[in-house]
């Protein structure tokens, strides 16, 4: 990994056992956890092959495993990645730095017909790789792939830079949105939603 990650730097040394138990009590508990899934689910074919980027303990992957789709869950941390190979049996979850995403490397060669980046993973990536990051992952998406990505807009990453990033990492804005669940983009919302598309060969 060639820069730690701002969830290595600005969390304390217990976050990623914290972050895990909270998911595994809210799953407990029955709440929602697959909006992003059910998003992505409706952007791709039946049986579709789905990138997890920056998939944390694996809720998204998980959930777009139980819709048929085959799915590669990838993050640079080792602690939630075996807590989501614990929790979610059926995708395949790496330990990988998204900015370096060389996935053929770790015997997934095959392009995907999607990715998906939630839980404000690009907040969380190392200063000055989101650029990188962003084309790592559409290096990974097929022609007329889409990728998804959603993060909070106080999260330190302004929406003019992740626009021209997205731009020069070869994808084109399609739509926008202000939630998971498509309520109307606005100026001022504190969370987007953006799909993303490879243009087609």
């Amino acid at each position: 990994m060639s820069k730690p990650t701002r969830w290595v730097t600005e969390t304390n040394p217990g976050h990623s056992q914290w972050y895990i138990d909270r998911f595994r009590r809210l799953a407990a508990e029955g709440a929602d956890l697959a909006g992003e899934a059910r998003l992505l689910d409706a952007l791709v074919p039946p049986g579709a092959r789905i990138l997890d980027a920056g998939c944390g303990t694996g809720r998204v992957a998980a959930a777009l495993a139980v819709r048929g789709h085959s799915v590669v869950g990838v993050d640079a941390d080792p602690v939630l990645i075996e807590a989501a190979r614990v929790d979610h049996p059926g995708p395949r979850f790496l330990v990988a730095d998204l900015a370096e995403l060389d996935l053929a490397a770790q015997g997934e060669p095959e392009p995907f017909d999607a990715a998906v980046c939630a839980g404000n993973v690009m907040a969380f990536v190392a200063p000055g790789t989101e650029r990188a990051v962003l084309t790592r992952i559409a290096a990974h998406v097929r022609p007329d792939g889409v990728a998804v990505v959603g993060f909070g807009t106080d999260r330190g990453y302004p929406l003019a830079d992740f626009d021209d990033d997205a731009v020069a990492a070869g994808l084109r804005l399609e739509h926008r949105f202000a939630t998971w669940d498509l309520r109307r983009w606005q100026e001022d919302a504190d969370f987007l939603v953006t799909v993303l598309r490879k243009p087609a060969a």
